[in-house]
């Protein structure tokens, strides 16, 4: 599986259209966790007026897990 290949996270940077900052996160956490990933930060957000630029960062393990790419499969 190819999540398996990801030691820590995962960014994602696009533009979203929205009504405010507020939505651009709800929508963009939203996405990111029908995709699979339940530990998910907005890193970044800026609303222009009709769309927002957003960063999120997606974590597969955060600092201090056990790592399953050291101690092999989900060492969580």
């Amino acid at each position: 599986m190819m999540i398996e290949r990801i030691v820590d996270a995962i960014d994602i940077e696009t533009t979203l259209l929205c009504e405010d900052e507020e939505d651009a996160k709800n929508t963009a956490i939203q996405y990111l966790k029908s995709l699979g990933f339940s530990d998910v930060d907005v890193v970044f957000v800026e609303h222009n007026g009709f769309a927002a630029r957003i960063r999120l960062r997606a974590y597969v393990f955060r600092p201090g897990d056990r790592y399953a790419w050291i101690f092999g499969g989900d060492a969580r």
